[in-house]
């Protein structure tokens, strides 16, 4: 099964190594095409390769983890406002991310307004990692796999997640 766009594929990873983690873990697109394709990659030749070349793996263990987004455009938008008074329908992965909170987070207060980097390209430090057990990466691995939220909207909410799971604020 693959759902969730990237999701699945770093969840499998995590859980299926998670007694066994490197100390840094590069979660990021294999892009070395160009624009169009990469046009979420940071590099003039949008080449994913000389963003790992400069990634400061001090600062990922300082600080446990590490956008690998960090062009101003887009920045990090705040288009996720799951506790929106009027539900717009155009704003589903608004309803999902309302909808699977408790779920994800057992029942934790949502945050009225999650903001993030696009693209779900990061680096998280082992010690981080381990801060959740194995059984919440499990929790959330099967809601990727048993979710109504289609491939594209699953993935969606988890963009917006990964930081949060890995212990940054919301926003």
């Amino acid at each position: 099964m693959n759902k969730g766009r990237e999701s699945l594929a770093y969840l499998t990873f995590l859980v299926d190594n998670y007694h066994n983690l490197p100390q840094t873990i590069v979660f990021l697109h294999s892009h070395r095409d160009g624009y169009p394709r990469a046009w979420h990659t940071d590099f003039d030749d949008y080449d994913n390769v000389k963003a790992l070349h400069h990634l400061q793996i001090s600062f990922v263990q300082k600080r446990g983890y590490a956008n690998l987004r960090c062009n101003w455009e887009p920045g990090c938008p705040d288009m996720m406002q799951a506790l929106r008074t009027q539900k717009e329908e155009h704003r589903t992965q608004e309803h999902i991310m309302a909808e699977s909170w408790p779920q994800l987070f057992n029942d934790t207060k949502i945050p009225a307004v999650i903001a993030v980097a696009c693209c779900s390209q990061f680096a998280v430090s082992r010690k981080q990692v381990l801060k959740r057990p194995l059984e919440y990466y499990q929790r959330i691995q099967e809601w990727v796999m048993r979710t109504n939220a289609t491939d594209y909207m699953s993935g969606r909410v988890m963009e917006y997640l990964w930081h949060i799971m890995f212990g940054q604020e919301a926003i």
